[in-house]
């Protein structure tokens, strides 16, 4: 009898015993915040990242049978793989929550593969946009299957790379350099870089001037601008002619002649995807791409607000604008509140581009009631700063249209028209709630009350310098852009193609500029000129089309793959056996002699750039900068190379001849002369002008402007 009560407690038990979950994410930080929501009987572990990958050392990818990818544990991580084989033998159901993107859907099917070794345990697949309560317990009441066509499109990435990376880096090693590297989109985007490169230098700007005047009316003083002269544009290309303009105005009365007021209305943008999250933030904050999505990352993740942890943000990597139901009703109910003035009869629709895949909402603040003043105490200044403009132009997206009215005055002073213009705000719409995202132009102008066939007197004339302003380098926030326009990646891939040729010293960064190197010219001149098809951007643009396509079981992955290897590998094979080896650049000849030992320096390139060695190496480990420029100095026969400063390593440029001469500039010589008087040119940044191209010769005038003298003087002081 007594065993008999005994087994029916242990029935009982059983049937009162809770189901035990574990939930596995990617990061800890995610983790954190999805066990608060979850609290007992779950249990949530981070993967951190890929548990499972292609090695590092060798190509692993099988051409003969298919393509198929041999997969390894990531080094390091056998023991945290272990220890989720052991949660998920502790737990009743396992639910797997990496990112909703290719990279998480493969991270899902590697670990389901190697838990399912060691459960019985069923393993499930939960996705979510935000990590807020309510999103985190819809999923985990609704779980799924892994999306197999979307672990192959990753795979065919992630094969692709490799097959391309495996057969480019041998070929560059053999003609260029040990230890070099080159793959696939990081290559186009190599290109651009160059070619843009290329604009830059083979651009010399021409001078010209502009003239403002101040007028008087009453008390009142204005600026206006000339704009014609004798009925047209005027041209002035140098001091004497603006000059000969002012001899002529002087003192001379001016009529107003024509008043006009133009009135439109300016939309509201759409809230961030991710490259314009990352143009913003560049243009706005000084952000580089990886820094953008770094901070995105912990606001997705979770803050702690408070005594609760919050995800601050939807996912971060999407390419739409769509907002989901919810989300507008929670941000309409805010303006209603707050803004009601502003808020529109209907909710605001935005077009979906044709390349978005759609699979994310826009990125948007998950709580539109966590204002940035509510969450500035708990967060980083860049968090504060990323934030504020995530949750501005979301709330700002859903409200009216703001209403302007630009005011024009022109004014005749003889055969010179001046024209004045001002921009007043009739209706704020949806800038009255934009405080970081304001801009300069979006500011009111304030304009002097005046009348058609008024008379007014100039007062002062402003003749300034510019120059023609030729092709701008690229910037973190102008390459996304492009790279967006063509197709040429994705929002997971923007940052880390940026990343990727820092990295390799391919490109450095001068002034937020992307640069190229000179061994990131001599790469790509390289892939250019061998693979043409391949470091194309309508080639590139068309591979993401094609993975889409695998992500949407249109098109088998290995088929992709087929088509696309064969003839590359055939290809590489020529290439091999046919190209010169670039070798002897890295070890060029040159007439300079090694004080040390009196031997040949030969010309070599090293990672950060070409420089001078003794050819007695190992036997003398002698090296110099190369010689950029012959001095200017007078009676010196120096030349001039890069140099570092002692304290910060910055760099400035100095003469060989040193202590005997002290020549110093802070600014890179360049390989052109000047037209007026044959010393060398030096590129200069000047915040008004941006890049110039200046005369190092202190007496000569040709494009040394009054910005540059300042310029000088502060690099100097530094």
């Amino acid at each position: 009898m007594a065993v008999k009560k005994t087994a029916a407690k242990k029935t009982a038990a059983k049937k009162t015993k809770k189901k035990t979950t574990l939930v596995i994410v990617e990061s800890p930080a995610k983790a954190k915040t999805i066990e608060k929501y979850l609290g007992t009987g779950f249990t949530v572990k981070a993967s951190m990242g890929h548990l499972i990958d292609l090695p590092k050392s060798r190509m692993a990818v099988n051409v003969e049978n298919n393509f198929q990818p041999d997969y390894i544990t990531v080094r390091g991580r056998a023991g945290l793989l272990k220890e989720l084989q052991k949660e998920a033998k502790k737990n009743d159901e396992v639910l797997l929550a990496s990112d909703n993107d290719r990279e998480g859907e493969a991270i899902a099917w590697h670990l389901r593969n190697v838990l399912s070794e060691k459960t019985t345990a069923p393993i499930k697949r939960i996705v979510f946009n935000e990590i807020t309560p309510q999103a985190i317990k819809d999923a985990v009441k609704a779980p799924g299957e892994i999306d197999e066509a979307k672990v192959n499109a990753q795979k065919a990435r992630r094969v692709l790379d490799r097959l391309v990376g495996y057969n480019l880096s041998p070929l560059l090693w053999k003609k260029v350099k040990n230890g070099l590297s080159a793959g696939r989109v990081q290559s186009v985007a190599l290109k651009l870089i160059c070619d843009r490169e290329k604009e830059v230098e083979n651009f010399m700007p021409e001078e010209y001037w502009t003239l403002d005047a101040d007028f008087i009316k009453g008390k009142t003083t204005f600026t206006a601008q000339l704009v014609q002269y004798k009925g047209k544009k005027p041209e002035l290309k140098n001091e004497k002619s603006v000059n000969d303009i002012i001899a002529l105005l002087k003192n001379r009365d001016c009529d107003v002649v024509d008043i006009k007021k133009t009135e439109k209305e300016v939309k509201p943008k759409p809230p961030f995807t991710t490259s314009k999250l990352q143009q913003a933030a560049a243009n706005r904050l000084g952000f580089t791409s990886k820094k953008t999505m770094q901070v995105a990352q912990q606001l997705y993740e979770g803050i702690n607000i408070g005594s609760s942890r919050v995800g601050l943000i939807t996912y971060m990597r999407t390419d739409s604008v769509r907002i989901s139901p919810v989300a507008i009703e929670d941000v309409r109910a805010y303006i209603e509140k707050n803004y009601p003035e502003q808020l529109p009869a209907k909710p605001v629709e935005y077009a979906v581009g044709k390349k978005a895949q759609d699979a994310h909402e826009a990125i948007r603040p998950t709580y539109v009631k966590y204002t940035p003043d509510y969450v500035k105490e708990y967060l980083t200044r860049d968090q504060l700063r990323l934030y504020s403009i995530i949750w501005e132009r979301f709330v700002s997206s859903q409200m009216t249209n703001a209403k302007k009215c630009t005011t024009s005055v022109d004014i005749q002073a003889g055969d010179a028209l001046f024209r004045l213009s001002a921009t007043q705000t009739l209706e704020k719409g949806y800038l009255k709630v934009l405080k970081t995202l304001i801009s300069k132009e979006e500011k009111d102008d304030v304009l002097p009350s005046l009348k058609t066939g008024e008379k007014i007197k100039p007062l002062k004339f402003y003749p300034e310098q510019h120059f023609t302003q030729g092709p701008s380098r690229y910037t973190d926030a102008s390459i996304v852009k492009t790279l967006e326009e063509r197709g040429i990646g994705r929002p997971s891939t923007y940052a880390p193609i940026i990343s990727v040729l820092l990295e390799r010293y391919y490109v450095t960064r001068s002034n937020k500029q992307l640069v190229p190197t000179q061994l990131g010219k001599i790469i790509c001149d390289i892939l250019v000129e061998s693979f043409p098809s391949l470091i194309n951007e309508n080639f590139t643009a068309e591979i993401e089309n094609e993975l889409d396509a695998v992500e949407e079981s249109k098109v088998e992955w290995t088929k992709m793959i087929g088509d696309f290897y064969f003839p590359f590998k055939e290809r590489v094979d020529e290439i091999m056996s046919t190209l010169e080896s670039y070798k002897g650049i890295m070890d060029e000849k040159t007439d300079q002699v090694c004080e040390l030992c009196g031997r040949p320096m030969v010309k070599k390139l090293g990672k950060f750039g070409s420089f001078l060695a003794c050819s007695g190496f190992p036997e003398c480990h002698n090296t110099r900068s190369i010689p950029l420029a012959k001095c200017p100095r007078p009676g010196c026969n120096g030349d001039i190379v890069a140099r570092k400063t002692k304290g910060k390593g910055k760099e400035f440029y100095g003469c060989t001849n040193y202590p005997k001469c002290d020549f110093i500039s802070h600014f890179k010589p360049i390989n052109a002369t000047c037209p007026k008087c044959g010393q060398f040119l030096v590129e200069k940044y000047v915040k008004k002008h941006g890049s110039i191209k200046s005369c190092i010769n202190p007496e000569c005038d040709y494009l040394h402007t009054v910005e540059d003298e300042e310029t000088d003087i502060r690099e100097s002081e530094e």
